[in-house]
């Protein structure tokens, strides 16, 4: 039935009667219902005043103001105001009231519509399946975009990106997102759009966790989009395949390559067999005790750089055997299993044996401390670990190295 407007603004819509407008309306969208009595606790006389002139009657005089929603239905539906009573007045002054229950029901739904970007992309590459039942969980969209509509359309520029992933050959991130996004720019740090994509290129390529400026280009590095081609870097001794690399080669000194260089001249030869050390200290020691008579080496400096997986790429790529040696602690494992989920490789006295016989030979090593880690390439490593509990790395077994890098 209709309401008058006109006198419910005058009667209904005084400010002293907010609260009471307020209560009434909260108890609309919980589907309570709109009788008892309501009270207002240290009122105004306004307040006082206002409740008098709805009623045609003082509320009373105690501290607090106490006002019966039966009698306020009554009054509206007498007067002609609201013929249809409380309700039908608060709806028309406030607006639609939507019960809370049937928000949240609608709101669950819409969020589980925004992610079926990923859904469908999850169809496509099964790999990328446990990231997208994590987004669902972590709550990380929600903060990030604030609504389902925003997050379905983020969701689907993230899933044309790692669509085009990974980028062969590597390509500039800028000019990546300007062909596959339209802006340069859409990539770029601290914005929810390159948030979302670089988890997910996390969990396309296994690049692990991490942090800061370095790590973040390096994450993109992973799927083949280049932030900064001179930054990421790789140590070797004694590989050839370059004028300059040839060079260091034949005077047995250490050469670092650039992400650029490995990019614009791959090496043009390849050798048989090429080590691999987790620490420039073996790669030092090898180049001053061997000179140009040293192995191949290739070193890590820790975590596995763009550049370092690019050249192990191209030489196993190439028919070169990579064999593999890190430090005997849970950090050491973590970063040869990062780098055997991208390159093939053969351990290099880096198995259980070598371990135990490892600690042995060197008693009193530091104590192993973290959390464990798993050794794909030696199943009994792990347990090895952690029932001796000493930490052994590369400089402790750093003559039985060198030994195996004399040619």
């Amino acid at each position: 039935m209709p309401v008058d407007s006109v006198r419910l603004r005058r009667l209904l819509g005084d400010p002293g009667l907010s609260w009471l407008v307020d209560r009434v309306r909260r108890r609309l969208e919980r589907e309570q219902s709109l009788t008892g009595p309501i009270s207002l606790s240290v009122p105004t006389q306004a307040q006082r005043a206002a409740a008098e002139r709805l009623l045609g009657r003082s509320p009373g005089s105690g501290r607090s103001l106490t006002v019966r929603l039966d009698d306020v239905d009554a009054v509206l539906r007498r007067s002609g105001v609201s013929p249809a009573g409380l309700a039908a007045a608060v709806t028309a002054l406030t607006g639609p009231v939507v019960a809370l229950d049937s928000a949240k029901v609608a709101d669950a739904r819409a969020w589980h519509e925004a992610y079926a970007p990923l859904d469908a992309l999850a169809d496509e590459i099964p790999a990328l399946a446990p990231w997208t039942v994590r987004m669902r969980g972590d709550g990380l969209l929600r903060r990030l975009v604030g609504t389902p509509a925003a997050a379905h359309s983020l969701l689907g520029e993230v899933v044309t990106v790692l669509r085009a992933l990974p980028a062969d050959p590597p390509v500039s991130l800028p000019a990546f997102a300007a062909r596959v996004l339209g802006a340069a720019h859409a990539l770029d740090d601290d914005t929810p759009r390159a948030t979302v994509t670089l988890a997910g290129i996390r969990a396309l390529t296994g690049f692990p966790d991490g942090a800061g400026a370095e790590w973040r280009r390096e994450a993109w590095a992973s799927a083949g989009l280049l932030r900064d081609e001179l930054s990421s870097t790789v140590l070797t001794l004694n590989l050839r395949g370059t004028p300059a690399l040839d060079w260091a080669a034949d005077a047995g000194e250490p050469s670092v390559l650039t992400l650029r260089q490995l990019i614009r001249n791959p090496l043009a030869s390849s050798t048989p067999s090429v080590r691999i050390c987790e620490n420039p200290t073996v790669l030092a020691a090898a180049a001053d005790v061997h000179g140009a008579d040293s192995a191949p080496l290739v070193c890590l400096q820790g975590q596995p750089s763009v550049a370092a997986v690019t050249l192990l790429r191209h030489l196993h790529q190439g028919g070169t055997a990579l064999h593999y040696h890190g430090d005997f602690d849970w950090g050491g494992l973590r970063i040869a299993s990062g780098l055997l989920r991208r390159v093939p490789w053969l351990p290099w006295r880096y198995t259980t044996a070598d371990y135990r016989a490892a600690a042995l030979t060197h008693p009193g090593g530091s104590p192993l401390t973290g959390r464990p880690a798993e050794a794909p390439w030696a199943p009994g490593l792990s347990g090895a670990l952690e029932e001796l509990g000493v930490r052994i790395e590369e400089e402790t077994v750093l003559d039985v190295l060198l030994s195996d890098l004399a040619r």
